[in-house]
C-alpha cells in the first residue's frame, strides 16, 4: 500500500510541479509525513531528491516554450547549494516538532500571498 501511495503522490507532485512551478515538494513533503508515516527530516530529504528530478523534466518542456531564463537559473540553483548544506545542518539539529510547525508555518504563508496577489491580480472583476 505504501508503494501505492508513493507512487500516487509522486504523479501528483509531478503534475502539481509542472501546472505551476511548486516542484512538488509542497506536496510531497506533507504526503510523505502525513500519510506514509515517514519521519519530517526524512520526508524533507527525499523531497529534495524528488525535486532534482521534476525540476529537471519541467525545465526541459519550459525551455522548449521559451520560458526558461537560464542565467536567474544558474545564479539561484548556485546559491541553492550553500542553502540546502546549511538547511540539511540545521534540520539534524532542531526538533522533529520544529521542522513540522516551521514547515506548516511557511505553507501558510506562501498561501496567504498566493492570496494577496490574486487578489491584485489584473482584470479582476
Amino acid at each position: 500500500m505504501d508503494v501505492l501511495l508513493a507512487i500516487l503522490f509522486g504523479i501528483a507532485g509531478g503534475v502539481l510541479g509542472g501546472l505551476v512551478g511548486v516542484g512538488g515538494g509542497i506536496l510531497f513533503v506533507p504526503a510523505l509525513a502525513i500519510f506514509l508515516d515517514e519521519p519530517q527530516v526524512r520526508a524533507e530529504a527525499t523531497s529534495l531528491l524528488a525535486i532534482v528530478i521534476v525540476a529537471i523534466a519541467g525545465t526541459w518542456r519550459q525551455r522548449e516554450y521559451g520560458n526558461v531564463r537560464l542565467g536567474d537559473a544558474a545564479v539561484i540553483g548556485a546559491l541553492s547549494i550553500a542553502g540546502v548544506a546549511l538547511g540539511v545542518v540545521a534540520a539534524n539539529e532542531v526538533s522533529e516538532r520544529a521542522l513540522e510547525v516551521g514547515f506548516a508555518g511557511l505553507a501558510l504563508a506562501i498561501a496567504a500571498q498566493l492570496v494577496l496577489r490574486a487578489r491584485r491580480a489584473p482584470g479582476r472583476p
